[in-house]
């Protein structure tokens, strides 16, 4: 059956890119979710919140001078602080280069650290920056052709990604420093508040509403950035090659990266607001069961290797950490003394009544 020209040439090359929108959307929810955590730690953590601002404003105004640099209207201020950041082009350039500008203000934040974290990828991961075309493919230049091209790239780095974080060596130097510049960035993806004088929540709403106006006060510029996806495709359509696919198949990358950091970072706030409720100097022994755990892991494989010593040493510290700390949290914190007061007096108030 012979896809017809409808499919190829409006539906095809809209394809990779509803793949790339959908994960970008999916690290939305999880840089929401994380801003609710943070808010939830901030009372007794307020240096490592701001920390993570100031490592968003970082981003974000990076971003918006890479903007200007792309758009040739070069910088002539260029100020960070904990909760404010301000970029000042040489030259005020209207039209499509403030539009450009402002893309980048909104959506870079998202993709840049993660580029980030690529470019380091590839001097840890053997072919990660491999493009996979499925054999015996049929209607390559199909809606549902470039789904699965633009879904098998994604599966396959996403398979080598995520092997590498299963087996990662954390007495490795570079393995260490990718892990901590992961969580950083995870930490910092997005901004919690922008603003000195007047503070203004940013939040997933916030991010729409921008990107919504950027849409709908200059449609002409969207139109143009289509034709150009369009144009690209067609090009690579007449010469044969993957350059379309291979183009958002990196962006696909970038969003799983980001997703992955955003995993990690949660982890690490759980763990955080968790060991909150354990008192005293109880609550700093799940973090010294980390570094404890995993020593006595590898010192063990040292003597006796295994072909998995590295996955089964981050498991053995990960299961360790999370059983040390619900034990202290049973027999140390309030929470569970308070649960099992009530409980107590609850018997003892049935058993008078029975009397």
């Amino acid at each position: 059956m012979e896809a017809s020209p409808i499919d190829i040439f409006i539906f095809a090359p809209l394809a990779p890119i509803a793949g790339v929108v959908l994960l970008w959307f999916i690290q939305l929810l999880f840089i929401e979710s994380q801003k609710y955590l943070l808010q939830k730690i901030k009372s007794k953590h307020e240096a490592l919140c701001r920390f993570t601002n100031l490592l968003g404003i970082i981003f974000q105004t990076l971003c918006h001078a890479l903007g200007y640099t792309v758009t040739k209207s070069g910088i002539s201020e260029f100020y960070i602080s904990v909760n404010y950041g301000r970029v000042a082009p040489k030259k005020e350039k209207k039209g499509i280069f403030e539009w450009v500008s402002n893309f980048f203000l909104f959506v870079g934040p998202f993709f840049l650290p993660a580029f980030l974290l690529l470019i380091c990828l590839f001097f840890l991961v053997n072919d990660v920056f491999e493009i996979v075309i499925p054999p015996q493919i049929i209607g390559l230049y199909t809606i549902g052709g470039q789904l699965n091209i633009f879904g098998t790239n994604l599966y396959v780095f996403s398979a080598k990604f995520f092997g590498f974080l299963a087996s990662i060596d954390l007495l490795h130097p570079g393995h260490l420093g990718f892990l901590l510049f992961m969580i950083f960035l995870g930490l910092g993806i997005r901004p919690t508040y922008i603003g000195e004088k007047k503070v203004d929540k940013v939040d997933m709403i916030y991010d729409l509403k921008n990107i919504s106006s950027l849409i709908k006060d200059n449609p002409a510029y969207v139109i143009t950035c289509f034709s150009f996806a369009y144009i690209f495709f067609y090009v690579s359509m007449f010469f044969e090659q993957n350059w379309y696919i291979a183009l958002f198949s990196i962006f696909g990358w970038l969003s799983v990266i980001s997703i992955a950091s955003l995993f990690i970072s949660h982890l690490i706030l759980l763990l955080i607001k968790t060991t909150d409720e354990i008192p005293g100097f109880w609550g700093m022994i799940p973090y010294l069961t980390i570094p404890f755990s995993y020593v006595m892991m590898r010192s063990v494989f040292y003597f006796f290797p295994v072909e998995l010593m590295y996955t089964i040493s981050l498991a053995v510290m990960i299961l360790s950490t999370l059983i040390v700390t619900f034990l202290l949290l049973k027999f140390k914190s309030d929470r569970f003394k308070t649960i099992r007061d009530m409980k107590l007096l609850k018997k003892k108030v049935q058993g008078d009544a029975d009397e």
